[in-house]
This record gives C-alpha cells, sequence and structure tokens, in this order.
C-alpha cells in the first residue's frame, strides 16, 4: 500500500470536516441576515460559504486525480535542457559610449560633473579647522 492511500482516511475527514465548517458558517451568515440586524453582506457571505465547502469536495477529487495519474517521466539529471528560443524576452542593449543620442541628458551630465567638481574643489580649499566648528 503506498503511503498516499494510507493518508487518504485523514484527507477525507479533513474535507468532511472543512465543508461542515463552511456549510455551518453559512447557515450562521443565512440567520444574521434573517434577523432585526442583518444586511446584504450576511446574504453575500451566507452564499459564498457553501461555495467554499463545495471547493473542498472539488479541491479533494482533484487531488485525488492529480495522485491515480500515472507520472511523466523526468529527464535524468545528466541531460542538458535548453530553453526554446523566444521563450524568454530579449535583454535590452546598453549604448555603449554614445552620448550624443539626447542632447538634454549631456546637458544634465555634463552639469552633473560641474558639481562635482565644484565640491570636489571645496573640500580640498577647506582646512581641518573649518569642518570641525560647533555652534555656540
Amino acid at each position: 500500500m503506498s503511503t498516499t492511500r494510507r493518508h487518504r482516511f485523514a484527507l477525507i475527514i479533513g474535507v468532511i470536516i472543512a465543508a461542515t465548517a463552511c456549510l455551518a458558517l453559512g447557515w450562521w451568515q443565512w440567520s444574521r441576515f434573517e434577523s432585526n440586524s442583518g444586511s446584504f453582506q450576511n446574504l453575500g457571505y451566507a452564499l459564498q460559504w457553501p461555495m467554499f465547502a463545495g471547493f473542498c469536495v472539488y479541491a479533494y477529487r482533484k487531488f485525488i486525480r492529480y495522485e491515480e495519474a500515472p507520472s511523466e517521466a523526468a529527464p535524468a539529471a545528466d541531460t542538458v535542457t535548453e530553453i526554446p528560443a523566444g521563450l524568454l524576452p530579449e535583454r535590452p542593449t546598453a549604448h555603449a559610449g554614445s552620448t550624443d543620442v539626447d542632447p538634454v541628458m549631456r546637458e544634465y551630465n555634463s552639469y552633473l560633473a560641474e558639481l562635482a567638481q565644484a565640491d570636489q574643489t571645496d573640500l580640498t580649499s577647506k582646512t581641518h579647522e573649518d569642518q570641525n566648528r560647533t555652534t555656540a
């Protein structure tokens, strides 16, 4: 007996508990909808919970079908698999050394270079005493 068949009883009990809990919550929301303080939100939940119970049963049946289906033969560990051409998007290529593409970008980069040069000259011209000033 396979290990999955041994766990089937526990799965059936789990599905029964989950589906029963979903149906009980649906009944509770329906009773809330029928009360004086009920709203259409409670009606929506009352209709939603039975769908969750149905999904529990559906998921269990799908699991059993996948479990009983024959497994596909896995490729050997030493074989190399290739990615088919056109599957992945192409990487964008960078323009190597071409700054003439955008004159605005070229102007902005030269402005940044001037600021960096000005900061560098300011740092070298200041003395150690100027940098350690305190307020008082």
